[in-house]
């Protein structure tokens, strides 16, 4: 029976190693196999890789490098150095003004402008030349002010040492811009002159009125707006000729009902391009406006005021609307 035993124990310690060396001979030939597949695969890869270009060094010939040396002499020659120059100084002189524009404090610029609205509000509804003449009378009066606060130690503005140096500066150069920085715009006075070139006994030439003729009860009148109250409203009421709106005036009037207004003021736009009118509304060609009055005033004749002009900048020279107030 022990001899049984032995047989057994010795057989059963064969198959263990017979079973552990056949599993680490598949393990390596897993491994093998791996290493095979990636080597493989690698050397695909390279294979089908772009090959490196070769650099090929171009000659060029004598001519063709005295040609492009010519075209890169020809091309500077024609640089614009002046220009180059001038825009460079340019740009120097604007970064020196947006320097000094930021240096004067938010407060100097708050009392500089309440010394110049103060100016301007006991100027009245005066023109802009008047407007401009004060500015610059402040402007000078506070440049020597601020020029002498430094030997005095004290300004009319009640101006530092280092203020008044600043607000010097900016009323020497930088003046147009310290107006526009505290909101102040006034637009400069263009000067105009007319000139009359018709002999002094010439007649004036009578303006061609389209359309057929008025009539005499229609009391025509160029370049003339009168107010009242609206019969029709002109917006949506056009007529083909100033006649045709005088005469819906006193058609109008004719056969008002009793309690109605009755029109005895027509008022025509004649401009192809509009009449201007102070109100919200676009006022368009061929408008005809019938109103009433007890008392027509006149809204509006010949030329519009210089003052009127000033205070809204729409409006044109002259008077474009065409009007009159009907004889009974």
């Amino acid at each position: 029976m022990a001899r049984g035993i032995a047989r057994a124990a010795s057989f059963g310690g064969r198959a263990a190693a017979a079973g552990w060396f056949s599993y680490r001979r598949i393990t390596v030939a897993v491994c093998i196999a791996n290493l095979v597949a990636a080597l493989l695969v690698l050397r695909s890869l390279t294979s089908f890789a772009p090959a490196p270009k070769r650099v090929e060094v171009v000659q060029y010939t004598e001519e063709q490098i005295r040609r492009v040396e010519e075209s890169i002499r020809i091309r500077r020659e024609a640089e614009p150095v002046e220009l180059v120059q001038a825009v460079k100084k340019l740009r120097k002189v604007f970064a020196r003004e947006e320097k000094r524009r930021k240096e004067l404090p938010l407060e100097l610029k708050l009392r500089v402008s309440y010394e110049l609205v103060g100016r301007l509000n006991g100027l009245g509804d005066n023109g802009t030349a008047i407007q401009q003449r004060a500015l610059e009378s402040w402007r000078v009066e506070t440049l020597k002010d601020a020029k002498s606060a430094s030997t005095r130690n004290s300004s009319n503005l009640g101006l530092s040492s280092e203020e008044a140096r600043l607000l010097k500066r900016a009323l020497e150069f930088n003046w147009h811009a310290l107006l526009e920085d505290i909101g102040l715009w006034i637009s400069p006075e263009v000067p105009h002159t007319e000139h009359d070139d018709k002999p002094e006994n010439e007649p004036e030439e009578e303006e061609i009125i389209a359309g057929p003729p008025l009539h005499p009860q229609c009391n025509t009148e160029l370049h003339a707006d009168y107010g009242g109250a609206a019969v029709r409203w002109g917006l949506t009421h056009h007529k083909e000729s100033a006649a045709d709106c005088c005469q819906a005036c006193l058609d109008q009037a004719r056969n008002a009902k009793p309690g109605e207004l009755k029109c005895n003021i027509w008022v025509y736009c004649p401009s192809e391009f509009g009449c201007y009118s102070p109100d919200k509304y676009e006022h368009k060609h061929q408008e005809c406006w019938l109103k009433q009055a007890d008392q027509p005033k006149l809204n509006f004749k010949d030329k519009y005021s210089e003052s009127y002009r000033d205070s809204h900048p729409r409006a044109p020279v002259v008077v474009p609307w065409m009007s009159g107030v009907t004889s009974a």
